[in-house]
C-alpha cells in the first residue's frame, strides 16, 4: 500500500477509535461530571503506558520530543475544558461545528507551509473531508437559542488548541509513539486536575471511574493510530481523516442508544467516505 493510502487507513482507525471514546465518555457523563470521566482516563492511561514503557526498558527519545508531547497533552487538556466550557454557554450545533472545523483546519494550513501544496486530487479530498466535518458536527434545530458571541469565541479557541496539538503529536513522534503518548498523557492529567482544583465540578463525585478509564484507553489507542499515520504520510491527510471520528459516535449512538441521525449527518458521511477515497490515492 502507497504512504497516503496507509495513512489514510490507520487515520480511519484512529477515527472510528476516538468516535468510540467520545460516545463512552458521553454516556458517563450523563452520570457523572464530564471532566472527572476525562480526568480519570488521562490519570490511568497514563499510568498504564508509563509502566509498560518502563516494563520494557524503552529507550527515552531526546529531550525535543518529549517536550512537544507534553506541550500537545497539555495545552490539549486545556482546549478540552474550554471546550467543554463553550458547550455549556448556549446551542451547541454551531459551537461544535467550529470547533471541529477548526482542529482539523489549523493542521491543514501548517502542512501547507511545512509539506508544501498538496496534488490535485489530494486538495479535492481535503475540501471534501472539511466541508464533511461541517456537515456531521452540524445539526442546527430550528427552536434551538442563539449561539452567544463568547461561545464562538470559546470554541474557536477550542478548535485552534485541539489543532496544536495535532501538530504537536505529529513533531513528537519522531521521539517513537509509546514515550510521545505516556509524556503528553503525563501533561495531560497535570492539566485536568489543575482545572478540576481551579473549579471544582458539581458532584456528584461518584460513577465516573468505568467509563473514563475504557474512554481514556480508546482515547489513547487512536491517538497513538493518529501519530502513525502523520509518520507515514502528510500531516494535513491525518488530520482531516481523523477528525472525523464524530461519524463513529453518531453510529454507536444509532446502534446503541436507538438515536437517529440527520440527513445532514447521512449526507456528511457520505461525502466522508468520498474524501477518505480520494485521500487514499
Amino acid at each position: 500500500m502507497n504512504p497516503s493510502g496507509a495513512s489514510a487507513g490507520l487515520g480511519l482507525i484512529s477515527a472510528a477509535t476516538w468516535g468510540g471514546s467520545d460516545f463512552v465518555g458521553g454516556v458517563g457523563a450523563r452520570r457523572a461530571p464530564a471532566l472527572l470521566v476525562v480526568a480519570s482516563g488521562h490519570i490511568v492511561s497514563f499510568l498504564i503506558l508509563l509502566a509498560f514503557c518502563l516494563g520494557i526498558r524503552l529507550a527515552v527519545p531526546g529531550g525535543h520530543y518529549l517536550l512537544f508531547a507534553l506541550l500537545g497533552g497539555f495545552e490539549g487538556s486545556l482546549a478540552l475544558a474550554i471546550f467543554y466550557r463553550a458547550l455549556a454557554m448556549g446551542a451547541m450545533g454551531l459551537t461544535a461545528a467550529l470547533t471541529g472545523l477548526l482542529t482539523a483546519l489549523v493542521p491543514v494550513v501548517f502542512s501547507i507551509f511545512s509539506d508544501g501544496l498538496p496534488g490535485p486530487l489530494t486538495a479535492v479530498g481535503l475540501a471534501a473531508g472539511l466541508t464533511a466535518i461541517w456537515l456531521i458536527t452540524h445539526a442546527p434545530a430550528k427552536d434551538s437559542p442563539a449561539t452567544p458571541p463568547a461561545a464562538l469565541l470559546l470554541g474557536a479557541l477550542a478548535g485552534t488548541g485541539f489543532g496544536a496539538q495535532l501538530i504537536l503529536f505529529k513533531l513528537a513522534g519522531g521521539g517513537g509513539l509509546l514515550w510521545t503518548m505516556t509524556s503528553a498523557r503525563a501533561a495531560g492529567s497535570v492539566a485536568m486536575v489543575l482545572v478540576i482544583l481551579v473549579k471544582p465540578p458539581k458532584r456528584p463525585w461518584k460513577g465516573f471511574w468505568q467509563t473514563g478509564i475504557l474512554a481514556g484507553i480508546l482515547d489513547t489507542i487512536g491517538n497513538l493510530f493518529y501519530i502513525r499515520a502523520a509518520q507515514l504520510g502528510r500531516l494535513d491527510v491525518a488530520a482531516v481523516v481523523c477528525s472525523l471520528y464524530p461519524a463513529g459516535t453518531i453510529l454507536l449512538a444509532a446502534l446503541v442508544l436507538h438515536e437517529r441521525p440527520t440527513r445532514r449527518q447521512m449526507a456528511g458521511m457520505a461525502l466522508a467516505l468520498g474524501a477518505v477515497m480520494l485521500l487514499s490515492i
